[in-house]
């Protein structure tokens, strides 16, 4: 049999998982502490660098835009309305706890995405940060960093307090090229 044939029927066994991962690379089968000598591990064939399925899935190619900047500009006061309209309905008449807050983070972060998304903005990321905190006369910085594109990446930002609690909304939206 030809060296090709047989590497052909090596491969279509080491897909069905007949054949031993030391005599799939070429060397002797070692005994390791721990193992014992008659057990046999099989690898798959896709786990072998340079070898290829002959059926293997095309890859998807897509064509280049060759767009460098948006069609549309993220629009930062409408956002900014969203975010002053979502703070106000959810936390203007609330008490501060800790497991509500927590809960709430979340919810107010996806009624806010859903409302973003909305607006229908093409190839903008969105990003959304919610933070709700007790209000007891402490003082609070919140930074952010990220590689960020001057001309095209924005943000919009809200904050709120009663007197319980506060709250700070940050939407991030990144331009994707």
């Amino acid at each position: 049999m030809s060296d090709l044939l047989k590497d052909k029927s090596q491969r279509r066994e080491k897909r069905i998982g007949k054949v031993p991962s030391e005599a799939g690379h070429g060397g002797r089968g070692k005994e390791t502490t721990g193992k014992t000598k008659d057990s046999v591990s099989t690898v798959s064939y896709m786990d072998e660098l340079g070898h290829h399925d002959d059926n293997a899935r095309m890859a998807v190619t897509m064509e280049n835009t060759y767009q460098l900047g948006p069609y549309k500009r993220f629009p930062v006061p409408a956002v900014t309305d969203i975010l002053k309209d979502v703070l106000t309905s959810y936390l203007q008449q609330e008490k501060y706890e800790v497991e509500w807050s927590q809960k709430m983070t979340k919810t107010i972060c996806e009624v806010i995405r859903a409302r973003v998304k909305d607006l229908m903005i093409p190839r903008y990321k969105i990003v959304v940060l919610v933070h709700i905190g007790q209000l007891t006369g402490q003082s609070m910085q919140i930074s952010s960093r990220c590689l960020w594109d001057a001309s095209n990446d924005t943000s919009a930002s809200y904050s709120i307090k009663n007197s319980s609690l506060y709250g700070v909304a940050t939407v991030f939206a990144v331009y994707f090229e």
